[in-house]
């Protein structure tokens, strides 16, 4: 009976440990739907479904926890021999893996406020630069919270299970000290008797062990539990509130590491790459090397010949549309964009072509779409890209990147070095004393020093040889520094660092209006990408793609476009209206002269394709599917699947399978 009592409260002293990590993490999704709850669209859906469902999905990370322990402590209890050391080092073994599972569930709550996304494997990127990402969580106030729960919850989380060890010493007793061997198990009057309830207890302890494996499989079936069965809903933020972020993280990694997902299968590649070179009036041989490969004709431009205008380009940092009145924004956070926007061409319906600022970068100068998380700029060798740079330095230009940050950030110094830039400018560049966070030098002094490098260039070749410039700004990307001379007139830090940021704009504009290069300029405005902008109202909020692009300078027409527009289209539009010809791999068409039937874009798990009245957004992992139809005010509303989506997923499967065989063929 003692043994048997021994064995029972061994098992009741896992089972309490695992009950209690189920217990904060449940504490931690509780604190994400409080922090964030502002997301939910849907009226009708109840959320604590999503708490039911986050348990089951808490239930797997915390039976991957309770396995070992189980194993190595039911198993020898069932001989009886449960030794305090082994409770010691369990609550070891649960204070390291669930303090690892609580920094996930932590992270996830800034990180979903600010991606819309559950934490994943794309994380991994920013190990790379541990200084400027420790330096972005420290430099964030509003991370503190966050943090300090993590060590809070952790402490009192070990704390519990130290106290439940010692009640559990107590229970098991502290006399122990005779190993049970098989000799005496079958030996003396009671020997098959006590070997019976030997052998009952160990399959007890297998059954439970086995249990708890089947746990971490989290389902009967021919598949393991995936992130599908955490949606029920109609609801983008409570489908996805209750998975277990350790869970998103391990699956995700684990994701990346299988064969089959190491490059993405969404329609055979010969279906893929001849519908794409249908939708881009592709014609004649198919180079099996170039699938895209097109000579681009703009000989008969009206500014062909003539003197070459200089080019600037400014990416802002997390622009969205939204933030403009122009785009319905209620405060005036952006009178610089929005004045352009009367006075350039200025396309109404551009959209990002990923969530990253890498993504943005290799579409709007390189003509190549983001292939979700992915990051095209890194590789063991650094990869080779055609795109406006390396067609302007054959045409003579000097181009100079300006960035705020570190060069060696996205291996940014690498990859624009070998892919037609001249001179890199980044932190290193410039003043100790004007860096402000890891992120580097404000936005303020980027333009500031970019203008003076600019002037010393145009000074340098005495207008004979052009120059193209381009500016990464970054203040609209936590931690937001905001100088204490400049005055906002909104109270918000989210939106006083869009003013900032615009400011930032004007005042470079307005300076350089005074240089004797201004006139012969085109400049180029745009986003890298967006980020969520009031209430959320799809799995993709559109305010995370839908940003703002201005161009402006001779020979470029004002107005208004309508057209659907997206970044992999600058290149062709704007050596158009350079008048420069060029051989073109890239997914874009020119938009002075063309359109575009639909624009294609994707997150870190998604795809989307969309005209101006649907949106078709799928997620290759999971194979779910959304499908939205616009309403007279802009946002998205979600519909069943119909034939009017089916062009849009074929559109977007076929146009990210080709750059998928592109990206294949050049690595």
């Amino acid at each position: 009976m003692q043994k048997n009592n021994r064995f029972l409260l061994s098992a009741a002293w896992i089972l309490s440990l695992h009950a209690l990590t189920l217990a904060f993490l449940s504490l931690f999704r509780l604190t994400e739907y409080v922090a964030l709850h502002g997301m939910v669209e849907s009226t009708s859906a109840n959320p604590l479904t999503a708490f039911v469902r986050g348990v089951w999905f808490d239930n797997v990370i915390t039976c991957y926890i309770t396995v070992v322990p189980l194993a190595f402590t039911l198993l020898p209890a069932a001989f009886s021999l449960t030794r305090r050391w082994m409770r010691r080092a369990t609550v070891w073994w649960y204070g390291i893996l669930g303090s690892i599972a609580f920094m996930a569930s932590a992270a996830n709550i800034p990180y979903f406020a600010y991606f819309f996304k559950n934490i994943n494997s794309s994380i991994f990127e920013w190990f790379g630069y541990a200084g400027t990402t420790a330096g972005m969580v420290t430099g964030e106030k509003s991370y503190f919270l966050y943090i300090a729960m993590f060590f809070v919850c952790t402490a009192a989380y070990v704390y519990l299970m130290v106290r439940l060890r010692r009640v559990f010493d107590r229970l098991i007793g502290k006399k122990n000290n005779n190993p049970i061997g098989f000799a005496h198990i079958i030996g003396g009057d009671n020997g098959l008797r006590k070997a019976a309830a030997s052998l009952g207890r160990l399959c007890i302890a297998a059954t439970m062990t086995a249990l708890c494996v089947f746990g971490i499989r989290g389902r009967t079936g021919y598949n393991p539990i995936k992130v599908s069965e955490a949606y029920y809903c109609d609801d983008a933020f409570l489908n996805q509130l209750g998975i277990n972020p350790a869970f998103n993280l391990l699956t995700s990694a684990l994701d990346d590491m299988r064969k089959e997902n190491r490059e993405l299968h969404l329609m055979p590649y010969p279906e893929a790459i001849s519908e794409a070179r249908q939708s881009l009036g592709i014609t004649g041989k198919c180079d099996s090397l170039h699938v895209l490969r097109r000579y681009v004709d703009n000989s008969q431009s009206a500014v062909a010949g003539k003197k070459k205008p200089n080019v600037v380009v400014i990416l802002m940092e997390s622009m969205s549309a939204s933030f403009m009145q122009t785009f319905g924004q209620k405060e005036r956070l952006t009178p610089t964009l929005d004045s352009l926007y009367n006075n350039s061409m200025a396309f109404d319906h551009y959209y990002s072509a990923g969530i990253h600022t890498n993504h943005g970068m290799t579409a709007s100068l390189y003509s190549f779409p983001a292939l979700m998380f992915r990051n095209l700029m890194k590789g063991t060798v650094t990869p080779h890209r055609d795109g406006i740079p390396t067609v302007l330095h054959k045409e003579g230009y000097h181009n100079m990147f300006f960035m705020t940050h570190e060069a060696q950030y996205d291996n940014m110094k690498a990859f624009f070095t070998t892919n037609g830039y001249d001179d890199i400018y980044s932190q290193e560049s410039y003043p100790k004393e004007e860096v402000v966070n890891s992120f580097g030098v404000s936005d303020h002094f980027l333009f500031s020093y970019a203008l003076d490098r600019i002037n010393e260039t145009s000074k340098k070749y005495a207008g004979k040889k052009p120059f193209m410039a381009t500016l990464l700004t970054i203040s609209n990307h936590p931690p937001y520094i905001i100088p204490s001379w400049f005055k906002p007139k909104t109270k918000e830090p989210e939106t006083q660092i869009v003013e900032y940021a615009d400011w930032c704009v004007g005042d470079f504009l307005r300076r350089a209006s005074r240089c004797p290069w201004y006139k012969n300029t085109v400049f180029v405005i745009m986003a890298d990408h967006g980020k969520i902008v009031g209430k959320v109202d799809s799995e993709l909020p559109q305010s995370y793609n839908h940003i703002p692009l201005i161009v402006f300078g001779p020979g470029v027409k004002n107005g208004r476009v309508e057209k659907l527009a997206m970044q992999v289209d600058v290149m062709p539009t704007l050596l158009s209206l350079l008048g420069i010809s060029y051989e073109y791999d890239g997914f874009g068409v020119d938009l002075t002269r063309d359109e575009r039937p639909l624009v294609f874009y994707s997150a870190d798990n998604q795809i989307v394709a969309r005209s101006h009245n649907l949106c078709y957004i799928y997620e290759p992992k999971t194979g779910n599917a959304f499908c939205y139809v616009s309403t007279p005010d802009g946002r998205l509303k979600e519909t069943k699947p119909s034939a009017a989506f089916i062009p849009l997923r074929r559109y977007v499967f076929s146009m990210i399978q080709t750059a998928q065989y592109m990206l294949k063929r050049q690595m």
